[in-house]
């Protein structure tokens, strides 16, 4: 067996149901589960359709470049919500469909990395998972970027030596983040394109909470966006992730796409020949038609802004917690430990949230994400407002009364 797997954490909703072993909720009332980003949204009515016609095509290979209407979809809808219509994308070499992006992010450090005692990645902390585990198992080390309040929850480039710079192969953004909902700045991720070409690294950008954000006017900036404005018509060295699951509440198609660099798009995709990971034909004509639709996306983002406006206004007081910039999440600060505060709240309200810690790496006795808590803003409003109401209950019962 590969060493490097000892090395990897449990999941954290393995650790969460450790931590929850043995506890049994006061009866009388129903689980509710904001722990989990799993979208519950009704997904777009006309895609069932789409699919059941296109049922036909589960008799045949899909190739692993996927529909070149497929690609054209995706380039068109990259060029129009990140304005590259001066540079473009390439459909044929710039772009490549991919099983959702958890499977590509992880399967990307795979194909990329050169293996080696030096070889780092640098990750946001906290961060999904992903990035740690396939760091290890490609034979590198993570290097965690702390993402602090102080630092608005951005990763703190300005710590990074120039030495980790030189031993940098990859670098993992995620805007807006995984679980904070900070969204990076055109002139930060311009700065890191720049050290990008100065120290031969990848940016790898995970956009997949891209489209959830509260102002129409200013949706989140992308690093092809970015690469763009400064001349990079090539999007040398950047690649992005995207996906279909947040945007269009379909977490079961596993859909999405890898777009960039033509060079490394070009390697990933000799990687993924061998890899075995084409999506299903029926999946790729779903997601012609999300791509090009934007009517649902708008009406998605409608419904978060809803929730979100309410949960804070019952939030105020409570604990302390500030609106992200885009995503789903909420990201409070907690009275006690966050494991303890969880593992409380379950036995307390049957009301399951994830301990901050769980995402999040302790460097230099530091651990960004202990005494928080990631609350996903998933479910319809009522229930998350009924999950509100425990929260509010078992904070005046255990700690102080809220105004």
């Amino acid at each position: 067996m590969n060493p490097d797997l000892d090395r990897l954490l449990p999941y954290p909703f393995e650790r969460l149901a450790a931590l929850f072993s043995g506890v049994e909720p006061a009866p009388g009332s129903e689980r509710l589960t904001l722990s989990i980003g799993e979208p519950q949204h009704p997904p777009p009515a006309w895609l069932p359709e789409i699919l059941s016609a296109r049922l036909s095509s589960l008799s045949v290979y899909p190739s692993t470049r996927g529909l070149p209407e497929l690609r054209t979809a995706i380039a068109e809808w990259l060029m129009r919500r990140f304005g590259l219509a001066n540079t473009g994308i390439d459909p044929d070499n710039q772009v490549l469909p991919v099983n959702g992006t958890r499977e590509a992010l992880f399967s990307f450090a795979q194909a990329v990395v050169a293996p080696g005692p030096d070889a780092l990645v640098l990750l946001p902390n906290p961060g999904y998972q992903i990035y740690e585990g396939t760091t290890l198992l490609a034979g590198a080390e993570p290097h965690y970027l702390p993402c602090i309040e102080a630092n608005g929850f951005l990763p703190d480039f300005e710590s990074v030596a120039p030495d980790t710079w030189r031993c940098c192969q990859l670098l993992y953004l995620c805007s807006p983040a995984n679980p904070t909902g900070a969204v990076i700045p055109q002139a930060t991720l311009q700065r890191l394109i720049a050290l990008a070409e100065e120290h031969d690294f990848i940016i790898a950008a995970d956009e997949c909470y891209s489209e959830l954000y509260f102002d129409e006017a200013v949706p989140p900036v992308g690093l092809l966006q970015a690469a763009a404005a400064m001349g990079c018509g090539d999007y040398r060295r950047c690649v992005v992730f995207h996906s279909l699951s947040k945007r269009s509440n379909v977490p079961g198609l596993r859909s999405g796409f890898v777009a960039g660099d033509a060079r490394i798009i070009a390697r990933y995709f000799r990687y993924r020949t061998y890899h075995g990971c084409a999506m299903p034909l029926h999946h790729q004509y779903a997601s012609i038609a999300a791509w090009g639709d934007e009517d649902h996306v708008v009406a998605n983002r409608r419904q978060y802004r809803e929730k979100f406006t309410t949960v804070l206004s019952l939030l105020d007081g409570l604990l302390p917690v500030s609106r992200p910039d885009g995503g789903f999440y909420l990201w409070p600060s907690t009275p006690i430990e966050d494991t303890d505060f969880a593992r409380g709240l379950f036995a307390a309200e049957n009301l399951v949230l994830l301990p901050g810690r769980y995402l999040s790496r302790a460097v230099d006795g530091i651990d960004p994400g202990a005494r928080r808590l990631r609350i996903a803003l998933v479910p319809p409003l009522d229930t998350c407002l009924e999950a509100v109401r425990r929260l509010r209950r078992y904070i005046e019962s255990r700690f102080y009364r809220a105004p």
